[in-house]
């Protein structure tokens, strides 16, 4: 009877090794995405890379060729440019170390760099001046984008803020510049730019910030703001900006 009991449990033994090896176990998705989404440790320590040394590149290779900017001169202000010629060419030549000409076929101001340039930012300084000029504005405003780097020029139409026509259009240039002039002076000197007002376009010279506001008033007044409504709303902004710097 031992024998026997002894039998049946090596064989009862033997068939569950046998289920058991039937079963595979199957790895879990989380598990294989862990391992995957885990980052692969460096067992060996941190190499020490050498930085690269470039020898130091001479002012004619970063210069590259001579440039050459064109600044289109129209009809009406070819005799404001004849007139004011000289000090136009003199910062541009003397101050900018560039060489500049009036193409008489091409009606184009011709600004180049030459072996004398030594800032390559000047180029742009000087197209900028004479657009300036070009636009409207006085030479010794204009001036200023030469000798300060944070002034900008922005242009834009009056039917770019209202679709106006007629009379309705020549009122809203009418209220920009106010009787002999007195809205736009007092707009300029409380935001510390200059304003060109030519036909339906409006040109704005100055720093980022005080363009912004001059030109949020200008576009007041062209959708209809009383001029005292406008004014007070610039001094108040004017002197916030004042005490933030």
């Amino acid at each position: 009877m031992d024998s026997l009991t002894n039998d049946a449990m090596e064989a009862g033994v033997v068939e569950k090794q046998d289920d058991s090896d039937s079963f595979t176990k199957v790895k879990s998705k989380k598990s294989q995405k862990r391992k995957l989404e885990a980052p692969d440790m460096d067992t060996e320590g941190p190499v020490a890379s050498k930085r690269p040394q470039f020898p130091p590149i001479s002012l004619d290779k970063l210069r590259g060729d001579d440039q050459m900017r064109k600044v289109a001169v129209p009809a009406h202000r070819y005799t404001p440019l004849k007139e004011n010629w000289l000090k136009i060419f003199t910062p541009i030549v003397e101050n900018l170390q560039l060489q500049v000409r009036f193409n008489l076929k091409s009606r184009n101001v011709e600004i180049k760099t030459c072996k004398e340039t030594q800032d390559i930012a000047s180029l742009t300084k000087a197209a900028d001046f004479v657009k300036a000029f070009i636009l409207g504005f006085q030479v010794e405003d204009a001036l200023a984008l030469i000798r300060l780097d944070e002034l900008f020029l922005e242009s834009f139409d009056v039917t770019d803020v209202k679709p106006l026509k007629g009379d309705h259009l020549s009122r809203a240039i009418g209220r920009i510049a106010g009787k002999g002039g007195k809205t736009k002076f007092t707009i300029e000197n409380v935001t510390k730019t200059r304003i060109v007002l030519a036909d339906t376009k409006v040109h704005i010279l100055g720093s980022f910030q005080n363009i912004r506001m001059a030109r949020t008033a200008i576009c007041n007044l062209i959708l209809g703001s009383p001029p005292s409504k406008v004014y007070g709303n610039i001094r108040v902004v004017a002197s916030r900006s004042a005490e933030r710097f």
